[in-house]
């Protein structure tokens, strides 16, 4: 899914679950550290990160269950399509994120990945998970806007 919103952004793929399954505090913007081969299959599209997340694992950020499929073209060098993928965060950044983790319960899900001036960037929200009768609450209320755009439609 491609969508060009301004100049510089050309945003590859969004996390659409991660709004419905956690309520987000704060975003991120995050560099990503990638090998040739999945660089060239972000750019043609063929990545997931519905179901993935982050860890921090020796003072660094890894985003883990994140699926690249393998690039066709690249013989022998190909990568493996479900690696831990480093973050790249400043220092205080990464502590302030390991606080949060670790002492306040929260948990960092990544939102959507973009190419900002040609580099991969990954957008991770400090997120904590909802319960079931959140949930129902979002779908009550997204039913609800839907049904009042159709009257809105119909009596306009």
């Amino acid at each position: 899914m491609k969508k060009k919103t301004n100049a510089g952004l050309k945003i590859i793929c969004f996390n659409r679950k991660a709004s419905f399954n956690y309520f987000f505090h704060e975003l991120i913007e995050a560099g990503i550290v990638l090998k040739g081969s999945e660089i060239k299959s972000i750019r043609s599209g063929k990545i997931n990160i519905a179901d993935s997340y982050a860890i921090e694992k020796n003072g660094e950020i890894y985003l883990i269950n994140s699926h690249i499929s393998s690039y066709k073209q690249a013989s022998y060098s190909n990568h493996n399509p479900t690696d831990e993928r480093k973050l790249l965060l400043n220092k205080k950044e990464i502590d302030k994120l390991a606080g949060k983790i670790n002492a306040e319960g929260y948990t960092l899900v990544p939102t959507k990945m973009y190419f900002k001036k040609g580099k991969a960037k990954i957008e991770i929200a400090v997120a904590k998970g909802k319960k079931q009768y959140d949930k129902r609450q979002t779908k009550k209320n997204r039913d609800w806007n839907r049904d009042k755009a159709r009257y809105f439609r119909k009596s306009s």
